[in-house]
């Protein structure tokens, strides 16, 4: 199959196309850059939504409640779970979230698990591609669920139009939530697992740290009980209030914009190490059989590997 017919193929939401494409992707096969360049024009429609927090806070029954609450308001859904890559073959350790499987027969949702591949953001390199994938599919809200690494996690942000991050009741200090950085980040703070004792006392100490901050607008928190389905609609409710906060203001293109510049860095970025890998590989060994002589320091060495590139 050519990228252009596959690309074609995704266009008409064929889900074995979607699959292989967002594996494409994640391989950075040669294919990549002609079935992206032929989806480009189709995308630019799906409102993406992270969801991010530390691991154990309930981020999986959270998302696979807002697909329902999605598909409640007859909205198509694409859900990349980004997992921890396996050490030995770099793929998701933990396969298509096995509680997301009631919404696997559903022709309108497609769940994909990717491998953060040892990126410590969390958010694999290939995630905005995959993005654009099931954008171009006909999928009107996109889910990010990312694996919860702590204060890497914040790379998120710039990936999605709305970062939920999602904490447990009890969850400690609220001063460890500005070290990890996620006071910063959240556009909506979900405390989850609400039935357990310490709820209240989360999100005072959530507020009286937003309280501190300079911002114009102040992240809402919700409570949920995802388990039992409690909570879910004042959060998707906060999700809306935050879009329409964002397109009012036109916050939401310059947002996408600066998405749109990362993604250019990165792709030049990788380029340029396959480069590096392909065309200065004999140098490379030269150079540093020097460095080791001490004939010459690492710095100068690099500027001769850039110089023959």
């Amino acid at each position: 199959m050519t990228p252009f017919s596959l690309a074609e193929s995704v266009l008409a939401g064929e889900r074995r196309s979607i699959a292989r494409l967002i594996s494409l992707v994640e391989d950075g096969g040669p294919l990549v850059a002609d079935a992206m360049r032929a989806l480009y024009p189709h995308t630019g429609h799906a409102y993406s939504i992270g969801v991010t927090g530390a691991p154990g806070a309930g981020k999986s029954s959270l998302t696979e409640r807002l697909v329902s609450l999605a598909r409640g308001h007859e909205l198509t859904v694409g859900v990349l779970a980004v997992d921890p890559s396996s050490p030995f073959s770099g793929g998701a350790l933990l396969g298509d979230r096995v509680r997301m499987q009631s919404h696997a027969t559903d022709p309108e949702v497609f769940i994909r698990s990717m491998a953060t591949r040892g990126h410590l953001g969390g958010i694999s390199l290939a995630t905005p591609e995959a993005m654009r994938v099931l954008d171009a599919a006909g999928k009107q809200i996109v889910v990010i669920e990312t694996v919860g690494v702590g204060q890497a996690e914040v790379e998120i942000t710039d990936a999605c139009d709305t970062t939920l991050v999602v904490v447990n009741p009890g969850w400690g200090d609220a001063v460890q939530a500005a070290k990890a950085g996620l006071m910063e980040i959240a556009d909506v703070f979900v405390i989850n697992k609400a039935d357990r004792q310490g709820a209240r006392e989360t999100e005072r100490e959530l507020r009286q740290m937003l309280d501190l901050s300079p911002a114009e607008r102040k992240p809402e928190i919700i409570q949920t009980i995802a388990t039992k389905n409690e909570g879910l609609e004042p959060l998707w409710a906060a999700i809306e209030r935050h879009r329409d906060y964002q397109q009012e203001r036109g916050l939401l293109d310059g947002r996408r914009r600066r998405r749109v510049a990362l993604e250019i860095r990165e792709i030049a970025i990788e380029r340029y190490r396959r480069r590096i890998n392909t065309e200065a590989g004999e140098l490379i060994e030269e150079l540093s059989a020097q460095v080791h002589d001490r004939s010459i320091d690492p710095y100068a060495a690099a500027d001769r590997v850039i110089a023959h590139l």
